[in-house]
């Protein structure tokens, strides 16, 4: 393996280093945006729970923000439900971005390398052929071991660059369709609940919880 690696040259250098952030990218964001993590189930229904119980205070809006992304949105709105809808909704998009942005950490970072990978590769392959050119206006096309490093050279490159930019491709896809997937849900739910303060369904229960 040390010798393929060596045999691309310099190039590799960067190519390495971009599999490896592409590796750390894909495992943190496989941590960070895990359904139960960004959209826990039964949210809405603990919110609906507290309103029972007259227990929607600072207290409790705190502990669902700090909770998860979707957590974050519901607080928002219910942090602002005693004001009109649109600043209920003004609250709730403006924590949303944040949110999404969060989300949406490091996947440029993932999206670069997919698209830097293969440029580096063909990079590397220029590189390599330029070698052995240079090989065959310095001593003609008899010496094979002069040829067969340069065309090694570009050969490894390439394909070590789109061993890279592959998955690196793949995942960041992945992970966009999968935060799309969950804005949608927090807009669903946001929207509810949004509906559900409107109404009086939840202002009407805690009007009289003080701090609330």
């Amino acid at each position: 393996m040390l010798e393929i690696i060596y045999a691309g040259g310099w190039l590799m250098v960067p190519i390495l280093v971009c599999s490896v952030l592409a590796l750390a990218i894909i495992a943190e964001r496989f941590w960070t945006l895990r359904r139960g993590k960004v959209i826990p189930p039964g949210v809405g229904e603990q919110v609906e729970e507290w309103a029972a119980r007259h227990e929607l205070d600072k207290r409790h809006i705190e502990q669902l923000r700090s909770a998860s992304a979707l957590g974050r949105v519901l607080a928002a709105a219910l942090a602002n439900r005693h004001r009109p809808r649109e600043l209920i909704k003004e609250a709730v998009e403006d924590t949303g971005r944040h949110v999404v942005h969060e989300l949406e950490r490091f996947l440029n970072t993932l999206g670069t390398i997919a698209g830097i990978s293969p440029l580096l590769g063909l990079l590397g392959t220029v590189i390599g052929m330029i070698k052995v050119f240079s090989a065959i206006i310095a001593h003609g096309v008899g010496n094979a071991n002069e040829l067969a490093g340069g065309i090694s050279e570009a050969l490894i490159t390439t394909a070590a660059g789109l061993t890279v930019a592959i998955p690196s491709y793949f995942f960041y896809r992945y992970f966009k369709g999968r935060v799309s997937e969950y804005v949608v849900t927090m807009e669903e739910q946001a929207i509810r609940l949004i509906e559900a303060i409107e109404r009086g369904n939840v202002a009407q229960l805690t009007a009289r919880v003080p701090g609330g």
